[in-house]
């Protein structure tokens, strides 16, 4: 079970009690700090991939992995009907407090409503975890898209961060796909349970999707090898 570390940190932020931001490393990178107001930002400090996902949005949305809201906040203004779920308590708690008007505690594979977009931003291939299951979180997303819906996905392509200084590359070709990762985080000195997650390339998850039966479609380059998708049936 994990701690809710994410879920803690978002709602001292929240309360007013910010004096620490997380901490985050991978098993193939170090310590970085991810700043608590970031996961509060408004749409006019949104990057660019974001901004353009929002402004795709249409019909019925599915934020997937809300966070504090604000994505959903943003749709919401807009007149968009959104519903917002996370599997972080304290996520789900904040986004609640802030407005946002339909939240649930709940992983996407439980999710059975179904919508015209389904959103899922700030790299939405982690929580396929691993290659190997990215067609079961693929097909699901299938089930719960309306006719003429779309999924708007972003990832990376986290190839760089295998770079030598020659410019060569250290992937070892017998292990699992570069993109696995293995994930940490802490707050205020305590340590979460590691999480997979997975980063996806393009070309990846294109033949992913070409396997079940979606098309898929790159919308936008992103500034540091990351990229917003479109999805549909």
């Amino acid at each position: 079970m994990t701690k809710d570390l994410f879920g803690k940190a978002l709602l001292d932020y929240h309360k007013g009690n910010y004096t620490e931001d997380l901490i985050t490393s991978t098993n193939i990178s170090d310590e970085d700090v991810l700043p608590l107001p970031y996961l509060f930002r408004a749409y006019s400090e949104m990057p660019k991939l974001e901004k353009k996902a929002l402004q795709l949005c249409k019909g019925n949305v599915l934020d997937v992995g809300c966070g504090s809201g604000s994505h959903s906040l943003y749709l919401q203004e807009k007149g968009f009907k959104v519903k917002a779920i996370d599997n972080s308590k304290g996520a789900i708690r904040v986004a609640e407090q802030r407005g946002v008007l339909h939240t649930e505690l709940k992983p996407l594979l439980e999710e059975t409503d179904t919508f015209d977009t389904i959103m899922l931003l700030m790299n939405g291939t982690g929580i396929f975890q691993t290659l190997e299951q990215t067609p079961k979180y693929l097909n699901h997303l299938k089930t719960i898209l309306n006719p003429n819906g779309q999924i708007l996905i972003d990832s990376s392509d986290i190839k760089y961060m295998y770079q030598d200084d020659d410019g060569g590359y250290w992937l070892d070709m017998n292990a699992n796909y570069y993109g696995e990762l293995d994930y940490f985080l802490s707050y205020k000195g305590e340590k979460e349970t590691p999480i997979k997650w997975l980063y996806l390339d393009f070309e990846t998850l294109k033949t992913a999707c070409e396997t079940i039966g979606l098309d898929c479609e790159k919308i936008m380059d992103g500034k540091h090898y990351d990229y917003l998708a479109k999805l549909s049936i």
